[in-house]
This record gives structure tokens, sequence and C-alpha cells, in this order.
């Protein structure tokens, strides 16, 4: 049977994550181009962070302003933090990528690979459900001056301190630019790092399902054959662990740290509609948002509630 590639099932999630300097690949973060790129991009999209949090102390007494600055600010801030950890654990991602491509973790034969693939097709279609929203939300920031007509008195997509008179020509046009690119940074960096890691969940299922099916299949061997292909078996599920051992050490800091930051802005975006006039584009705004938010929690339930319901139907 052909090897079935993995990281090719993944592999507009990886373009987009190499995209914003957090894939380096086999070389990982050595002195190279791709190196100094990663902490170009870092420190652009920290830029914005920095000014924003500045902002919070001109604003603090207006409750309406400041809890749209820390609103935003938390899932920037979120985003940064994730963005950190993922650099930091680079070696543990290359040593799960190549675990992925190994010949002991690969499908036995077309009936295993026909039935891992509705994992992958799920997998897949909540990329898409997670994009929609997200794209929506950056997409309407980024044009909501337009749209509100407010881009007339220099209004930026989002609240935030500078040390110069931004509103003058050419300045408001190269910051609303800084803050289009970090916006959009920001969602491609939310979207494909947590549906990597939803990857990651959906392998564990695969491999339990290869293994599940065998050891079904163990009752139709010889004696001589049944010894090898149980020791097969017990070097599979010992490997399962391996890497689902090395899955939660890479993403168990970032997991929580989502959790966390959602509880929060979560919070503040409802309280914010209640400040906001109802149906009004600000206000789809924030149920936009709302909406991106509770897809993201959802799938880490998803996808973590099928590695439980793996694990426990074959008792692993």
């Amino acid at each position: 049977m052909k090897k079935f590639k993995w990281k090719s099932a993944l592999s507009v999630n990886i373009w987009f994550l190499r995209l914003v300097g957090l894939w380096p690949g086999a070389e990982l973060y050595k002195l190279s181009n791709y190196t100094f790129y990663m902490i170009f991009v870092f420190l652009f999209y920290n830029s914005h962070l920095f000014f924003q949090t500045a902002n919070v102390l001109t604003a603090y007494r207006n409750l309406q302003t400041l809890t749209t600055i820390i609103f935003s600010m938390f899932s920037k801030l979120l985003t940064c933090v994730k963005m950190l950890i993922f650099i930091r654990k680079s070696g543990t991602l290359q040593r799960l990528m190549l675990q992925i491509e190994s010949e002991e973790l690969q499908p036995k034969n077309n009936q295993q690979l026909s039935m891992v693939r509705p994992l992958f097709k799920a997998w897949k279609i909540m990329y898409f459900m997670f994009c929609v929203p997200v794209l929506c939300i950056v997409v309407f920031r980024t044009i909501f001056p337009i749209l509100d007509g407010t881009v007339k008195n220099y209004r930026l997509p989002f609240p935030a301190w500078y040390p110069y008179d931004y509103k003058k020509t050419p300045f408001y046009q190269i910051t609303y630019l800084h803050q289009v690119i970090c916006v959009w940074i920001s969602g491609i960096v939310t979207v494909n790092m947590d549906m990597f890691i939803a990857a990651l969940m959906v392998y564990i299922c695969i491999q339990c399902i290869i293994l599940s099916d065998n050891m079904r299949n163990l009752k139709n061997c010889g004696d001589r054959e049944f010894n090898k292909k149980l020791v097969d078996c017990i070097e599979h599920h010992k490997k399962i662990v391996k890497f689902a051992k090395e899955c939660n050490t890479f993403f168990n800091e970032i997991v929580l740290g989502q959790f966390v930051a959602s509880s929060l802005t979560l919070s503040l975006a409802l309280f914010q509609m209640t400040l906001v006039e109802p149906l009004s584009l600000e206000w789809f705004s924030i149920m936009n948002y709302v909406s991106g938010a509770c897809v993201e929690t959802l799938q880490y339930c998803w996808f973590g509630q099928e590695v439980e319901a793996r694990v426990s139907q074959h008792d692993f």
C-alpha cells in the first residue's frame, strides 16, 4: 500500500503557519533568514499590542472606551502568548511531525484508510466553520471606520495611543495599514494554530482506530503470526501513548490560556453589547466575535471528546 502523507492533509494549515513565522521546518529557529523573519513578524505584531495597552492610561475614565480597549487587547495578548509558546516548543513540534510520518503509524490497508477519512473530513469541516467567522471578524474590523463613515474623522479600526499625531496624512494611512496587517496576523495565527492542535487530537483518534482494527484482525492469524502481530500492537500502543503525552506537553499551556482568555473576552463582549445600540454595525461586529470565540472553544471540546471517546471505547 502506498504511504499516506499525513502532512499533505494539513498543507494549507502548515502554509499559513509558515507565513506568520511559526513553521521553521526541520532547521528549527537557527541563525537563518526565516528566524529573522519570525522575529520581525513577532515584533511588528506586538508593536500594535503595545500601543493599544498604552491607550489604557489615557482612557481609564471612560468605561465604554476602556471596555473596548481591554476587549480587543485580551484577544491580541492571547495570540502573542500562543505565538511565544509555539516558538518555544518548536523542537517538540518537530518530533511530533517526525512521528506522524513514521512507518509504524501508517494505515496497513485501504480498509483502515477508509475508516480514518471521516475524521479528516470532520476536521476540514470544522476548519471551514472556524475560518468563516474569523474572516468576517477580521474584514469587518478592518473596514469598520469606512462602513460607519468615521474614516473622515481619522478613526482607526482599533483605539490606540501613538507618540505622534496619526490624524495627519500620510501618518493616518500608515497607522491604519499597520493595524490592518496586525489584525490579519492575529486572525491567521488564531485559526491555524488552534486547528493544528485539533489536527493532533484527530491524529491520536486515527491511531486508536488503526490499533483497534489491528487487534480485531489478530483472531485471523496463525500462532506464529499472532505472536508477532500482538507484539506489533503492543509497540503501536506504546507509540500512541508517547505521542499523546508529547502532544499534551506541546499544547497544554496554549489550551489553558485559550480557555481563560476566551472566558474573559466573551464576558467583556457580552457586557459591551449592552453599551452599544442594538442591531447597529458595532453590535453585529461584537456578535460576530462572540460566534467566533464560541466556535474556537467548541473545536477544542469537540476533538478532545473524540479522543476520550476513542480511548474509552477501545479500553486503551
